[in-house]
């Protein structure tokens, strides 16, 4: 399934990255992970703290 993934990702003609952000839930204070795909121009301004 990851060999599906990675293939329809190259051949859209842009280049894509998997970012993972580490985020704190105010509730109860555990950590959780967020994980998206992104265009790989824009994995800067998705790390930076908001």
């Amino acid at each position: 399934m990851a060999k599906k993934v990675v293939a329809t990702l190259q051949s859209s003609g842009k280049d894509f990255a998997r970012v993972i952000r580490m985020v704190k839930s105010p509730k109860s204070g555990a950590y959780a992970f967020k994980e998206n795909i992104i265009p790989t121009d824009q994995v800067k301004e998705y790390f930076v703290k908001k």
